[in-house]
């Protein structure tokens, strides 16, 4: 039976990723762009209450809804993909793990996202979007790398100004960012009326700067930001930091990937 399904939902060259909550399993294309400890530590740091809907804008193979939908008591997640081929994966995957009731994986560009799920509203979105500009070192535009790394399909400001027009007033924005754009985040966040409540800063280690932020922002909120304490991923060199959240134990299953 067990076999029957993964022939029937996992192609030849892709490969099952145990996401190690749940009993949860990813289907990756090793050439193509898989998911790393980024959007792990996003799904550890969004906030979803009983009952809420969630929208992940460039979900890419769907990591971030089949992960929230384990850790939360969220009702529906909705993922937002424009790659049709990656989107089918993430597809493939909410139906491996028996999830078609609670996550909807949609095939849409994120500049038209507020016309696609007219008159919806969604009380959280959440998205790991483009790091880089699309100028910085982009060789292959086409490229799902590329497209993945650099802003290349959607920028900064579209996926701002379609979560201000799909949340719900006092609805919550949840992004991981690299800290060299805070400020024209922080900025560009402002503008669109999404107000910067809580930071997060991740670090290699304790005497290290940080390399990526967690940003949750409020539709209409007042100004008033909290910085969270850090996360230090590593206590040595070669040596992971010891917790209980299960972030720890996956930073070495991502760690093998990449060096496979």
């Amino acid at each position: 039976m067990i076999n029957s399904r993964i022939t029937d939902l996992v192609k030849p060259g892709e490969r099952l990723d145990d996401l190690q909550i749940g009993g949860l399993e990813l289907i990756q294309d090793p050439a193509g762009f898989c998911f790393g400890v980024d959007a792990v530590f996003l799904s550890d740091f969004v906030k979803v209450k009983a009952g809420e809907t969630v929208l992940d804008l460039g979900t890419g193979n769907g990591i971030i809804p089949i992960l929230l939908s384990a850790k939360t008591s969220g009702k529906k997640f909705t993922g937002l993909e424009i790659q049709e081929k990656t989107a089918d994966m993430a597809r493939r995957s909410v139906a491996y793990n028996h999830l078609e009731g609670r996550i909807d994986i949609v095939t849409g560009d994120i500049k038209e996202a507020a016309e696609i799920f007219k008159p919806a509203f969604f009380d959280v979105i959440t998205t790991n979007p483009p790091y880089m500009l699309s100028k910085h070192g982009l060789r292959n535009p086409d490229d799902a790398k590329a497209i993945a790394r650099h802003e290349v399909l959607c920028t900064l400001d579209d996926i701002l100004r379609e979560s201000m027009r799909l949340l719900q007033d006092k609805g919550r924005f949840y992004m991981i960012h690299r800290p060299f754009r805070l400020t024209e985040i922080m900025i560009k966040m402002n503008h669109y009326k999404i107000e910067p409540k809580r930071i997060q800063f991740i670090h290699p280690y304790i005497d290290k700067e940080p390399v990526l932020v967690l940003i949750e922002g409020v539709r209409g909120a007042r100004p008033r930001v909290t910085v969270e304490s850090p996360i230090i991923i590593y206590e040595k060199s070669g040596q992971k930091e010891k917790g209980e959240n299960h972030v720890r134990d996956f930073i070495s299953v991502c760690d093998s990937h990449r060096e496979s």
